[in-house]
């Protein structure tokens, strides 16, 4: 082997695949990025789970293959102060030259480097980018932190008829963020682990693509842009039907500006207590919606908010994280408040945002 390229892109490139490796991986390799020089070099990690190959541009004098400690060769790169980095083999070494530096990085035997299998499917969904990593962004949290159930621990992603649909619950709320300018793919659907969910996202945020295309089969997902492949297993689960549990009508309803929700979410925790619980009382006839609040250490708030209000009196009660989680994913000023009634979760959608949509289960009393 025998590669030159620019640091920058070799170590954009080498941060990324070192985020999939393990720390104390049994299997030495599976700590290790894979380098392989062509016309090109290819880097390339995996967890057995999911798998990363980016390409980085050179000038190649000498094609050839080794793995070595993600950790150490990103390190090595951070530490080099030049524009150009040389990579070669020396023995069974990597060879990391670049102005006034030279380094050797200790190989492992790349034979035991597994192979990141492409998906079988020939034909992808093209997707914008940046409305991908918002369908990610804006479902995410909604996922259960635990695999307990792997179903809720997992991210929803279905392609049909030109949309790409994000969903995620963890059976107290849910988020729902659909994708309709999508074009390709057919119609499938997989669960995508929450964190490979995640490194997904953190993936998109760092590619200057605008637009990337997903294959979607029943084991994996692969994700490519230009110079850049991500693949994740998927879970072998059925996703709740949660077109069923979403109100088909509501008794009371408020439309109110979506920073001054905001605020008085953000005071109504300092109040809240353990238990994070908060009260909406909502009476449209007196044009009164009060946000209520109160600890023993604290003290109680009660704030009132101007809104557009209809329908019943109610007085309800959440969990406010899940109330407060959704708004950075809402694109409007403005927010509605779908009630149903006592006992029966709220839907919170934006204004002029049809693509999102959010749901929360009340507290009881």
């Amino acid at each position: 082997m025998n590669f030159s390229t620019i640091k920058e892109k070799l170590l954009s490139a080498v941060m990324i695949a070192e985020r999939l490796v393990g720390k104390k991986e049994t299997l030495p390799v599976l700590s290790c990025v894979l380098l392989e020089a062509g016309d090109t070099l290819s880097v390339r990690a995996t967890n057995l789970e999911a798998g990363v190959e980016a390409v980085v541009p050179g000038e190649a004098k000498e094609a050839g293959i080794v793995a070595v400690p993600a950790t150490i060769l990103s390190q090595t790169l951070r530490a080099i102060a030049g524009d150009k980095t040389s990579l070669r083999l020396e023995g069974d070494n990597l060879l990391v030259e670049s102005k006034g530096t030279r380094t050797i990085i200790k190989a492992v035997p790349h034979e035991e480097f597994p192979v990141i299998t492409a998906p079988s499917i020939k034909k992808g969904v093209d997707v914008a980018r940046e409305r991908l990593l918002a369908a990610l962004q804006s479902t995410t949290y909604a996922a259960s932190s635990s695999m307990i159930r792997p179903e809720l621990g997992s991210i929803f992603l279905s392609v049909e008829n030109g949309k790409v649909t994000c969903v995620a619950t963890d059976s107290f709320r849910l988020a729902e963020k659909v994708v309709a300018d999508a074009s390709g793919g057919g119609e499938s659907d997989v669960l995508i682990p929450l964190k490979h969910a995640l490194e997904l996202s953190h993936i998109l945020e760092r590619l200057p693509d605008e637009r990337v295309t997903l294959f979607v089969e029943d084991s994996q997902v692969n994700m490519r842009a230009e110079g850049l492949s991500y693949v994740s297993r998927v879970i072998d689960g059925t996703f709740p039907n949660y077109k069923e549990i979403v109100p088909k009508n509501h008794t009371t309803e408020a439309t109110l500006l979506k920073g001054d929700f905001a605020e008085v979410l953000r005071k109504a925790r300092i109040f809240a207590g353990a238990e994070q619980r908060i009260g909406f009382h909502v009476y449209p006839k007196k044009k009164v919606f009060d946000i209520t609040a109160q600890s023993p250490a604290v003290g109680e708030m009660s704030d009132s908010l101007e809104a557009a209000l209809s329908g019943e009196d109610l007085d309800i009660y959440f969990h406010i994280g899940y109330v407060a989680d959704c708004l950075p994913a809402i694109q409007s000023d403005s927010v509605t408040l779908s009630f149903s009634g006592p006992g029966k979760p709220l839907v919170v959608r934006g204004v002029s945002d049809t693509s999102f949509m959010y749901l929360a289960m009340p507290l009881n009393r």
